[in-house]
């Protein structure tokens, strides 16, 4: 069954190869950053920081890499990995912009008193 997905997979065209890694680049790197905001809020609330900090990226190094690493093999590496890291891309830039908006908005908050 293995052998035949792999198959499949490596039989992928380019375009295909290309929405495969981008798929799964955007699962994967929703999950980067919705583990990035846990491991910050329970780092602020905890006596050991660091160490909550570089286990949640270890993990989610892990996670991301080790899905990376699974594209490349099973598919063709130069179109699955371009889709794959351009939506690491637009999800951090989506998520910087949402952080910056939650930010300003908390901090007029916090000016205001509120």
């Amino acid at each position: 069954m293995t052998e035949t997905l792999s198959a499949d997979l490596a039989s992928l065209s380019p375009p295909a190869g290309f929405g495969l890694g981008f798929g799964v680049g955007l699962i994967a790197s929703a999950l980067f950053f919705a583990g990035l905001a846990w491991g910050v809020r329970h780092a602020v609330a905890s006596s050991r920081p660091g160490t909550v900090l570089l286990l949640s990226f270890a993990l989610r190094c892990a996670i991301l890499m080790g899905l990376g690493a699974w594209l490349i093999r099973a598919t063709d590496p130069l179109w699955t990995l371009a889709g794959y890291l351009l939506s690491f891309l637009l999800v951090r830039m989506l998520v910087v912009r949402l952080a910056r908006a939650t930010g300003s908005a908390d901090a007029t908050a916090r000016a205001r008193g509120n």
